[in-house]
């Protein structure tokens, strides 16, 4: 019972240093800078600009309400306390760090890349803690039910780019537009790098004829291995080909334990695996990002 409460806590705690990071980077590089962060924020601007009954603050948030039943019935309670947290504070934030610090407008290229990675960061974490701050960002979770095959942030890129071209059409901004685009595929990269590179890991082939002494050696190191039968293409030679997925500071033991097997023979093929579900990796579900 005290781990599940420590667990929520960090959870909970990185969130909070999500919406820190958010705030920043919306200050910091697109409100001084009049970049277009696209969203229900774009989507709400746009609707004032022909209905101006309609405040955008309240627009945003209605639009946000249908998406949370949705996401409460596809994840659970758990989401939408989470985004609702992360909503209020990032928005306390915003609103808080606008009154004490007023930050200095910087060279558009600048703020798109650097407000970019630090928007993806902060997001990327957020996914990672079952939160959003609404808008796209849950649009983009929710439809990741219907595309699977396609990362979060290129959901949130595609989301994200076609508000900004509308905002643009409206508000005939070219420019600003422009730039809020980089800023939003700049985001996208850096949101996957978080979501997805959270189990990164590395993939080796090992050929050798002392394939048993190897396994054992990758045995005695905690790993595992899957065996595949080959046979050398110049010699037709039948060997045994190992594959062992690792975490990236466990690939030089791997090689220092066939090294030490066979140092003469043997031949090593490391890949990058971008995602490894299964013992001693992250674990598959429906509502994986």
């Amino acid at each position: 019972m005290r781990s599940k409460y420590l667990k929520i806590i960090k959870d909970y705690a990185i969130i909070t240093l999500s919406c820190l990071l958010y705030a920043f980077a919306f200050n910091c590089f697109f409100e001084t800078n009049n970049l277009a962060m696209g969203g229900f924020t774009g989507i709400a601007q746009v609707l004032n600009r022909f209905i101006p009954a309609l405040p955008i603050g309240t627009t945003v948030f209605i639009m946000n309400v249908p998406l949370m039943i949705i996401g409460v019935k596809k994840q659970g309670w758990s989401l939408l306390f989470a985004s609702v947290y992360a909503i209020f504070v990032s928005s306390l934030m915003i609103d808080g760090m606008n009154m004490l610090i007023k930050f200095p407008s910087t060279e558009p290229l600048l703020a798109c890349l650097y407000g970019g990675v630090l928007l993806g960061i902060s997001l990327g974490l957020m996914m990672l803690k079952s939160a959003t701050t609404g808008g796209t960002e849950l649009a983009a979770r929710l439809l990741k039910y219907v595309f699977p095959s396609i990362s979060i942030g290129k959901i949130c890129l595609v989301i994200d780019v076609s508000v900004i071209c509308i905002y643009a059409l409206t508000f005939r901004s070219l420019d600003n537009a422009l730039y809020g685009i980089i800023a939003m595929y700049v985001s996208s990269i850096a949101m996957d790098m978080v979501v997805y590179g959270s189990v990164n890991a590395k993939l080796a082939y090992i050929i050798s004829d002392k394939s048993k002494e190897i396994t054992q050696k990758l045995m005695d190191m905690g790993l595992g291995a899957t065996v595949f039968n080959g046979s050398g293409a110049f010699t037709g030679n039948r060997k045994n080909i190992l594959m062992c997925a690792a975490r990236p500071n466990k690939i030089a033991r791997i090689k220092a334990a066939v090294n030490e097997v066979d140092p003469k023979n043997s031949f090593i093929i490391v890949t990058d695996a971008k995602e490894v579900f299964g013992e001693g990796f992250g674990e598959y579900s429906n509502d994986s990002l």
